[in-house]
């Protein structure tokens, strides 16, 4: 028998029952569904953390002097020195200093914006780019000018879009507003990215009473470099400072990494339960086609009767099983793109943030490939059941 009768005889015999089929498809078209769904929020998850990491820099490294277990220092020079020192994984730095300075425009207080000391680099570290105004210049650092770059928040609700120029106070002290930032998200709340200000590190340390800054942003000449950027960079402080304890090195890429392996590991461990379902389906296929084995006993004691050899017998029953599976997989596969969709709304619309649940291709081949394996595995015990009878006790069978 050819393959394209056994796919015919396999379709008819569906046809003939499309509610007992069908209820047989169940539990592969929800597995396949769940699996796509589960699948694509992972990847949504990652591509949504890769994200909000790219916004924090990935390509950076990030430098925090503790100061412990040693009394020797690392100056800002130093830090630009070693940065010069090996421009082939290094191409910028900016020392930064976090204040928690009241920021007050005439007799109100903003309460919510948030202040930061950097270094003349920091915005092309960090990507950002002025809409109006100059940025912080070498003098401005060298002279602890008391000059400042607002959020595009601030400019907008605070200065009517015309800041530059004009003045705020930072903890007692007056500052010149010399430039914008440009819009930073779709729409500016306070507290948020729009609502900022940076000063000159050194105007920011010495207000803070910290002195030397203890935190550094160091951006890499390759992101691919980042590891052994790492080890040099650490190798490069340790000489200087005598001690593993004074100082420690973060990269975001490689937080960024960990935390993908772990959303891994949680969508795989959930994947695998979605599958289950699978199983279950495969157990009703081979209970159905049992059941079908049982039903269609005379005609197979016919067929054989006829000649039909086991492999024949088998091969119908395999391929039929196969199909069922299939066509459920197929269902299941559409199914999961539907949800995939219903699940990106509601995740966006629910928790507000841009999450896009997106099944990958991989996972799909995976699905469907692996409905087809199940009805051929779980079918082959009831076509290997039918291909056994005997043609003389099948005939005689009522």
């Amino acid at each position: 028998m050819r393959l394209t009768e056994s796919f015919r005889l396999a379709l008819q015999n569906i046809r003939s029952s499309k509610a007992r089929a069908f209820l047989t498809m169940l539990g592969i078209i929800i597995g396949i569904a769940a699996v796509m769904v589960i699948i694509g929020i992972g990847n949504g998850m990652e591509g949504y953390m890769r994200s909000m990491f790219q916004d924090l820099g990935t390509n950076t490294l990030t430098v925090t002097m503790t100061g412990t277990g040693t009394s020797r220092e690392v100056s800002v020079d130093d830090m630009y020195e070693i940065v010069e020192d090996n421009a082939t994984f290094f191409s910028g730095l900016s020392p930064t200093v976090t204040m928690r300075s009241t920021v007050k425009v005439g007799s109100e207080t903003l309460s919510s914006t948030s202040t930061t000391g950097v270094g003349e680099g920091y915005f092309n570290i960090k990507g950002y780019k002025l809409e109006q105004g100059r940025g912080l210049s070498y003098v401005d650092m060298a002279n602890r000018g008391q000059v400042c770059i607002v959020g595009n928040y601030i400019d907008d609700v605070w200065f009517s879009g015309q800041s530059v120029g004009q003045t705020l106070r930072l903890g007692g002290s007056k500052f010149t507003v010399i430039g914008v930032m440009e819009q930073q998200e779709d729409e500016m709340d306070e507290g948020g990215s729009d609502d900022v200000v940076f000063l000159p590190y050194s105007t920011a340390a010495r207000l803070s009473g910290q002195g030397t800054p203890s935190t550094y942003t160091i951006l890499l000449t390759d992101e691919d470099l980042t590891s052994v950027a790492s080890d040099v960079l650490e190798q490069e402080l340790y000489t200087r400072l005598r001690s593993d304890d004074a100082y420690r090195v973060t990269s975001m890429s490689t937080v960024l990494n960990m935390m993908t392996e772990m959303i891994n590991v949680v969508i795989t461990v959930l994947a695998v339960i979605a599958g289950i379902s699978l199983v279950v389906g495969g157990v009703g296929i081979m209970n159905i086609m049992l059941v079908s084995v049982t039903e269609r006993t005379r005609e197979i004691g016919i067929r054989k009767a006829l000649g039909a050899k086991e492999r024949y017998i088998l091969s119908q029953f395999v391929i039929e099983a196969a199909v069922i599976s299939a066509i459920g997989g197929a269902i299941g596969i559409i199914m999961g793109f539907g949800l995939s969709s219903v699940a990106t709304v509601v995740i966006s619309t629910m928790l507000e943030v841009e999450m896009t649940v997106t099944p990958t291709i991989q996972s799909i081949l995976i699905a469907f490939g692996g409905s087809a394996a199940i009805g051929i595995v779980f079918g082959y015990l009831p076509a290997r059941k039918a291909a056994l009878l005997n043609p003389i006790d099948a005939l005689r069978y009522d």
